[in-house]
């Protein structure tokens, strides 16, 4: 395929394809997190139980280590993504130039976003997850365990613990990652002009709506898969592009066709896009300026 990634290309495209071969693992994970709800219940209901509080310790223990893992994995995405920013955004080529001559680099590109918005969309219909996290802090402050295991605490100790919660207090953390990172690549390449990396995320916003607003394209996607694969990625760098352009992806200058993208989006099934246009609402940064024009704030509502 044109997605073998070329000698100039390699380090990066291997450093990136070790952190997405984890990825699967980490959704199935997070698909497979049923939460410790039932357990913390019953230990609360029955605070002198204490068989029932060391079940419920015992059955958050583990889930609170899958959490970590969760948590260190979007510090490795953080920095898949910025390398690959650095090589889709360096001159003297142009952002379409990288995109074409880099094709390998821009589908990893588009599949970190992928997979970003499928965590976070798992992540937003999963209320236990900051149920059983804060169920641990609080044990944890109480040292209510006494003679229960303690080995987690050198896993996740107090530092980690608070910067997981942030983590977790987002509606979508990894996207939130993301735009951080995306923000403070801007910021750290100070002699890269800026247009570098807000033009190379509206041309691939524009791709992705151009193939989901095209039947020609459209009708040749084998599945929904690949439907919902350029719908993520399209608002994946729309959230991105609106963290790091001055006025944001919204108002009437920005380089990505907002009122085109949204209806994309607004044409599919509700099912399919309920998570991503929760995303627009949510982990952008502009939507609510005053710039932003009425229709389109209306179409988001």
């Amino acid at each position: 395929s044109s997605f073998t990634p070329t000698d100039g290309e390699r380090e990066v495209w291997n450093q990136v394809n070790s952190v997405l071969q984890e990825s699967e693992s980490i959704l199935g994970g997070l698909q497979s997190y049923k939460g410790a709800g039932q357990e913390i219940r019953d230990a609360i209901q029955n605070p002198s139980d204490h068989s029932l509080q060391e079940k419920a310790w015992n059955s958050v223990c583990p889930l609170v280590i899958k959490l970590k893992r969760f948590y260190s994995f979007s510090l490795k995405l953080e920095k898949a993504l910025q390398s690959l920013l650095e090589s889709l955004t360096c001159p003297p080529l142009t952002p379409t130039q990288h995109l074409e001559r880099e094709q390998a680099l821009a589908k990893q590109f588009a599949e970190i976003l992928h997979f970003t918005l499928r965590f976070d969309e798992l992540k937003m219909r999963n209320p236990a997850i900051q149920n059983d996290f804060s169920y641990y802090r609080r044990t944890i402050s109480r040292n209510q365990i006494n003679n229960m295991n303690l080995d987690i605490e050198n896993e996740v100790n107090n530092e980690m613990a608070n910067r997981m919660s942030l983590f977790y207090a987002e509606a979508t953390p990894m996207l939130k990652t993301l735009s951080n990172a995306t923000t403070s690549f801007v910021t750290e390449n100070k002699t890269l002009p800026l247009e570098n990396t807000t033009d190379c995320l509206s041309t691939m916003a524009s791709v992705c709506k151009v193939m989901l607003e095209t039947p020609e394209y459209s009708s040749r996607f084998s599945s929904e898969d690949t439907l919902l694969f350029c719908m993520r990625v399209m608002v994946g760098v729309i959230i991105l592009y609106d963290h790091v352009h001055p006025n944001g992806a919204f108002n009437k200058s920005s380089k990505i066709d907002m009122k085109g993208c949204i209806k994309v989006l607004k044409d599919q099934p509700a099912d399919n896009v309920e998570g991503l246009l929760n995303a627009l609402k949510f982990t952008t940064k502009h939507l609510n300026d005053e710039t932003t024009p009425k229709n389109i704030r209306t179409m988001l509502q």
